[in-house]
């Protein structure tokens, strides 16, 4: 699931779906079924079954919110500004003069060469995402589009092709 903030809850979220586990585990201290627990806090019956597990594992105290999920993000906040004023420096000033688009491939060339980290290019768009940066269709045309030709080959080639 997508959320909001770019990859998880906030820390009000966690706090409220805890909530919901915390009365969870009240409702199994009375016995009530998985699927009664289920149904009254409205989440899914695979959800109650796997909080009745962890409480009988571990009691309340295994239902409580362990943080956010996924990796801590290796670069230091001092790296994190750094690569984006690098990034908007742009391409052309890290010796990639033949277009000026940034690829993840050569972001995760870049944190490399700045900071010593490996990124995979899904790495790299996790990290981008995380400080702001969407994907985005360049919005320019080719410099050598020649438009009276593309319309004359338009009326002529694709109007056969069509038919």
């Amino acid at each position: 699931m997508r959320y909001a903030d770019s990859g998880g809850l906030s820390a009000e979220g966690r706090a409220k779906r805890e909530q919901v586990r915390l009365q969870a585990a009240q409702m199994f201290a009375r016995d009530v079924p998985a699927t009664q627990v289920a149904a009254r806090l409205r989440v899914s019956t695979k959800s109650a079954y796997q909080w009745r597990r962890r409480w009988r594992a571990g009691g309340m105290a295994a239902l409580i919110s362990t943080g956010p999920g996924g990796d801590v993000c290796r670069p230091s906040p001092d790296q994190l500004l750094r690569l984006r004023a690098e990034l908007d420096l742009g391409p052309a000033a890290h010796g990639w003069v033949e277009d000026q688009r940034w690829t993840l491939a050569r972001v995760a060339t870049l944190i490399g060469r700045l900071f010593h980290i490996s990124y995979t290019p899904r790495g790299v768009s996790y990290l981008l995402h995380r400080i702001g940066y969407t994907p985005q269709v360049p919005k320019h045309r080719a410099v050598q589009r020649d438009e009276p030709a593309i319309a004359a080959w338009r009326a002529t080639t694709w109007a056969k092709i069509r038919g």
